[in-house]
């Protein structure tokens, strides 16, 4: 059986990787493929010196690879949204079928690329797009189909993972930390996607579609980022048992999917807790299987080239059979995707850390502990610190219970007009993930 032709576009880091795998594996992935897999057109805007491309066709035009009529799938690894769409849409047009390891892409574009997939019966596929080398996507699509999702949630961004972990081992500060992920390309000049949970929020999109088959709906998921995190929060959570992560929630309720990114609390025992540096993990809990933990890399050249061409291998399987029969890029068939609403997240249901800063009078604790249960807050625990010798303050810290946001937005602008409270209440949301 003849090879099938690939173009890649883009031999950057995933790029390289995926072409040196290709060729250092090719024996392997033949075997697993059916039939051999040939690099047939490059496109690059500069070389790579860790890819030793003489004898294959070179262009600085992607779209020369989405229309070459010898090429079978385009591998898209230029990242993005704007070139990448068109891109992978001209691809889908000329017929053939694309791999992606572009996650924004297909968070805010991938219902429109599914749909011109369809009509043209080719594949799209986007296991790189998410924890980079854990197969995750197939995972829950394939491997859990029987199940009911309950609930995913994820560390899938290695930098703010990175960062917090080394402001909780070895007390630094977040600008400090930041600095050194950028030194080792671990965060970009501009790290705002990693930070303040886009990156994340990109991921957890396209995961929550596939567990709970809705739509993907980047716009509704609500993002909140690590900037603000103090050490002494990351000390407190500790001395309660907890650690901080840059947690990815969704969760489906009977009211609508919970879909958030954001600082959460998670007990130390828990094996996500103690994910660690740049890693990727992500939970799954099913009604069948219950939880399930899929730990690795989560980004890389070589990991995510994994994925990438573990998804060419499948593509390559599936080339033949009918396209009715192919397992659904979202996991559920089109016509059968919910409308069950994407949560706002004052309607999302959580435990809360709170940190108060109160002068040193009595009864100020009796006042914290009456706006809360007016609201029908329930402390779970409290502990409050020696008074603060800079500032004469005394910290307080407290756990509830879980609660709808909502309610701990009004308490918390109650407890901030005290007259002993001063500045902001610290917030930060607590999982159990039990």
């Amino acid at each position: 059986m003849k090879p099938v032709k690939v173009g890649i576009c883009g031999l950057g880091t995933v790029g390289g990787g995926t072409f040196n795998v290709l060729q250092r594996n090719a024996e392997e992935i033949a075997r697993r493929a059916g039939r051999g897999i040939e690099v047939a057109q490059i496109a690059m805007r500069s070389s790579n010196p860790n890819c030793q491309i003489t004898g294959t066709p070179i262009t600085n035009d992607v779209f020369a690879v989405a229309t070459n009529p010898e090429i079978d799938i385009v591998i898209e690894l230029i990242g993005g949204y704007t070139v990448a769409r068109e891109l992978v849409l001209k691809s889908i047009d000329n017929g053939k079928h694309v791999v992606t390891a572009n996650k924004a892409l297909i968070a805010v574009h991938g219902n429109e690329i599914f749909a011109k997939a369809r009509e043209k019966g080719v594949i799209v596929a986007f296991e790189a797009a998410v924890a980079g080398g854990i197969p995750v996507i197939k995972a829950i699509r394939e491997g859990l189909s029987a199940n009911r999702i309950n609930w995913v949630a994820g560390i899938i961004n290695g930098t703010g993972n990175f960062i917090l972990t080394e402001m909780r081992e070895k007390g630094r500060t977040f600008p400090d930390v930041l600095a050194e992920a950028q030194a080792l390309g671990y965060a970009e000049a501009d790290p705002t996607f990693d930070v303040e949970g886009i990156d994340a929020a990109h991921k957890l999109t396209i995961l929550a579609s596939i567990a709970f088959g809705i739509p993907l709906q980047f716009d509704k998921a609500y993002t909140e980022g690590i900037t603000q995190l103090t050490t002494a929060d990351v000390n407190y959570a500790e001395a309660l048992g907890y650690r901080i992560k840059h947690l990815g929630v969704a969760r489906s309720t009977a009211n609508g999917i919970e879909l958030r990114v954001h600082p959460t609390l998670i007990p130390a025992d828990r094996l996500i807790a103690n994910v660690n540096g740049v890693m990727n993990a992500v939970m799954v809990n099913g009604d069948a299987a219950g939880s399930t933990l899929f730990y690795g890399a989560g980004a890389g050249m070589e990991p995510t080239a994994s994925s990438v061409i573990a998804d060419l291998v499948d593509v390559v399987r599936a080339m033949t059979s009918d396209p009715e029969n192919r397992v659904p890029h979202l996991a559920f068939q089109p016509d059968s995707l919910s409308a069950h609403p994407i949560l706002p997240i004052e309607a999302c249901e959580s435990a809360y850390y709170l940190r108060i800063q109160a002068k040193d009078h009595p009864g100020v604790l009796a006042q914290v502990a009456s706006i809360l249960s007016e609201r029908g807050i329930n402390i779970e625990s409290i502990m409050q610190k020696e008074v603060e010798e800079q500032d004469g303050l005394v910290p307080m810290i407290l756990l509830t219970h879980r609660v709808v946001e909502q309610h701990m937005n009004d308490a918390i602008t109650a407890l901030e007009a005290l007259q002993d409270v001063i500045g902001s209440v610290v917030r930060i949301r607590v999982e159990q993930l039990n």
